[in-house]
């Protein structure tokens, strides 16, 4: 949604933003500590520090408002203007700065303990690694897909299966490191390590779909 545009809460009554950012702050540190069935809207609304009624005037239910902390947690490092491809911008930089984006997200305490509940949680809950999946991962796969696409009609790389190609890009990317520090046997990459790890990730991507 462009930042011109203030939600609406009915006809006439623009929604409060930063009583939203309070609910999605609120509900993303309790589906972290409480899990998923573990948290209400009740007690999102106290932590808040709004009203019940409120919590559902931004959000119409649980499952709602978990699908918004979600997305709100990955626009946050990966925001939809980073994917696209201005004419004469080198390929490598774009994929770069995708791929350091990528790669703060996954590397971000917020992402671990999220990926961590969702793994834990997933099997009792099927449903529930599905709404994640759905809102986290599928966009930012949708949008890799989109641009990749767009820089094979371009020319400047010969991808013929966009989708493919987006999955390989971000599996490159998580690698050992991330699953590592998902195990907890070892810590995020510092800014050094990260920046060399995204760089040569790059480097194998633009050699294998290079014309």
């Amino acid at each position: 949604m462009p930042a011109s545009h203030t939600p609406s809460n009915g006809p006439g009554r623009p929604k409060d933003l930063a009583k939203r950012d309070a609910i999605l702050t609120a509900a993303k540190q309790l589906f972290l500590g409480q899990g998923y069935a573990g948290t209400s809207m009740d007690a999102v609304a106290a932590l808040a520090g709004v009203s019940k009624l409120t919590v559902y005037g931004h959000f119409t239910d649980k499952e709602t408002l978990f699908t918004a902390a979600v997305v709100a947690t990955c626009e946050a490092q990966l925001p939809a203007p980073l994917f696209a491809f201005p004419a004469g911008a080198p390929v490598e930089e774009v994929l770069t700065r995708i791929g350091r984006g990528f790669q703060a997200l996954i590397s971000s305490e917020e992402s671990v303990n999220l990926h961590r509940l969702i793994m834990t949680l997933g099997a009792q809950d099927p449903h529930l690694s599905a709404m994640f999946f759905e809102a986290g991962p599928l966009p930012i796969l949708r949008e890799m897909e989109a641009l990749l696409d767009h820089i094979d009609r371009s020319g400047a790389l010969r991808i013929d299966n966009p989708g493919y190609a987006a999955e390989h890009f971000f599996c490159m990317l998580k690698g050992a490191p991330n699953f590592r520090l998902l195990l907890g046997c070892a810590p995020a990459l510092d800014d050094i390590e990260a920046c060399g790890h995204v760089d040569e990730v790059v480097r194998v991507f633009m050699r294998a779909y290079r014309p």
